[in-house]
């Protein structure tokens, strides 16, 4: 938003140009709500760069994570909020967060 156009003659902001202030700063927060830090923006890091691998770290994988969404059936491949791809249920990557942790 460029804020000289923004602001008219008297020097109030416009009513559109605050509204638009208001969502994009509401987008932000909601983004920012949804991410923990350290992650990448929803579903674009890479595998490499999560360290993903198709089997479980010890009592951690996908299927029990926050970022998880399952496949048409519990073995089927699914995807994730932060990791780029189909992921498996049984993987787990360096960005794995417990659901309800």
């Amino acid at each position: 938003m460029n804020t000289e156009k923004a602001i008219a003659k008297d020097g109030k902001l416009s009513r559109r140009e605050m509204l638009k202030g208001v969502v994009v700063f509401m987008g932000a927060a909601a983004l920012g709500a949804a991410i923990t830090p350290g992650t990448a923006l929803a579903g674009g890091m890479s595998k490499a760069s999560a360290k993903y691998q198709d089997h479980p770290n010890g009592k951690a994988h996908c299927s029990n994570c926050t970022f998880f969404t399952a496949g048409a059936s519990p073995t089927a491949m699914g995807t994730c909020a932060v990791v780029s791809g189909n992921v498996s249920p049984d993987g787990w990557c360096m960005l794995y967060a417990a659901k309800g942790a």
